[in-house]
């Protein structure tokens, strides 16, 4: 009862019976069973498509709150979630997939900003933001690449050129920002734009990336992780963002061929191993010193850090990725219901676990589900076959 009356006052305008039943049972923390990485896969899959559906004229919704049930669609991780939807396309043979991955970038150019940017409505509206930008170059890149159509092409170019007009004279982003600060997780805003420099070279691309990839390197402290990596500085970062930056820099040294972006991230990689708990459950938030901030898991962040090093292992064969990706990976596979009558729930992948936690508190984000289809392709080598969080 005491449970009841305490969140019943913090969310009062939660349908208080399914919202205790929630709440008990990750108190309780029965697991959810694991079972063929296809069938995790599959309910996820079935839920991004619902969250598409539940999408404005081709947008992916936010995702579902246990507040308020489904959210509007999201412009930053839609064009994200593309790449993701051409990428199943193409692995489980569905044209289906690919049919909504350019849906969803139709979307994006049509929500596109004059300058060519992106925005955040829920932020800054009709201001474009650096990251927001970034994100939905992914898919327009990918949708450039895999349809050929001019369109697509024509709007990751103003895309990629906004992203060079607002760099500062040190050519850093550190305006159109969010909050008005320089954050090292637009690392992914680098690769990004690496990939654009890819189908469309222009000097300046190359040179804004690597000049943020450059100042990223330079935030990195002793213990391996990053100043300036969090939402909101003096905060400690999530692991969602932790993940970004070190997953820009990995990409980024791939595509150039670049070993200090690559150093950089594997050492930033390497500081998150000690944080692996025995049943694969991380901290939701690390302090720029290597300390545990959080008590609650950033399921989003372990999914995005079993991808990271998945790559690593399958680069340099060291097992501590290996077993690290595959225990990361099945804590967020225990705790996926994927079978639950609530279409809003089922097969999606919470923002924290305990729900309350502080990272997309009572959320289910559409970017988690993304996330986690991404890392279970990623991770479908890793052998021995994960096991309830915990090598077999």
């Amino acid at each position: 009862m005491r449970v009841v009356t305490v969140w019943s006052s913090i969310v009062p305008t939660i349908a208080l019976a399914p919202f205790t039943r929630l709440v008990l049972s990750d108190l309780r923390g029965p697991k959810a069973e694991i079972v063929e990485h296809a069938e995790h896969l599959g309910a996820a899959l079935d839920w991004l498509i619902r969250a598409h559906d539940h999408g404005d004229r081709g947008g992916v919704s936010y995702g579902y709150s246990v507040r308020g049930g489904w959210r509007p669609p999201y412009v930053e991780t839609t064009g994200y979630i593309a790449t993701t939807f051409f990428e199943l396309a193409h692995r489980l043979d569905r044209p289906d997939l690919r049919d909504r991955a350019i849906q969803m970038v139709d979307w994006l150019v049509e929500v596109q900003l004059a300058d060519g940017s992106f925005g955040n409505d829920r932020m800054t509206a009709g201001q474009g933001i650096v990251f927001d930008t970034g994100q939905d170059l992914f898919g327009l890149v990918r949708a450039s690449i895999e349809t050929g159509d001019e369109r697509f092409h024509d709007a990751a170019r103003r895309a990629g050129d906004w992203l060079v007009d607002v760099a500062d004279a040190g050519r850093r982003w550190t305006r159109n920002t969010h909050l008005g600060v320089p954050h090292v997780y637009n690392s992914r805003v680098a690769w990004a734009l690496l990939q654009l420099n890819q189908v469309a070279p222009s000097a300046d691309y190359e040179g804004v990336a690597r000049a943020n990839l450059d100042w990223a390197v330079s935030e990195q402290r002793s213990s391996g992780l990053y100043d300036n990596c969090a939402f909101e500085q003096g905060h400690a970062p999530f692991t969602h963002t932790i993940a970004y930056a070190i997953r820009g820099l990995w990409e980024s040294g791939e595509i150039l061929d670049d070993d200090d972006y690559r150093t950089s991230a594997r050492r930033a990689a390497d500081a998150m191993l000690p944080h692996v708990g025995a049943d694969g459950c991380i901290p939701g938030q690390i302090d720029v010193d290597g300390h545990p901030a959080a008590r609650y898991c950033c399921l989003t962040g372990n999914a995005q850090l079993a991808i990271v090093w998945a790559k690593m292992w399958k680069r340099s064969g060291d097992e501590r990725y290996r077993r690290a990706a595959s225990s990361a990976l099945g804590y967020v596979m225990a705790r996926q219901d994927r079978t639950t009558r609530d279409d809003g729930r089922r097969g999606a992948i919470k923002g924290s676990h305990p729900t309350w936690g502080r990272y997309s508190r009572l959320t289910y984000p559409n970017w988690a589900a993304k996330f986690f289809i991404d890392a279970v392709v990623e991770c479908r080598d890793l052998q021995p076959e994960i096991d309830n969080g915990v090598d077999s």
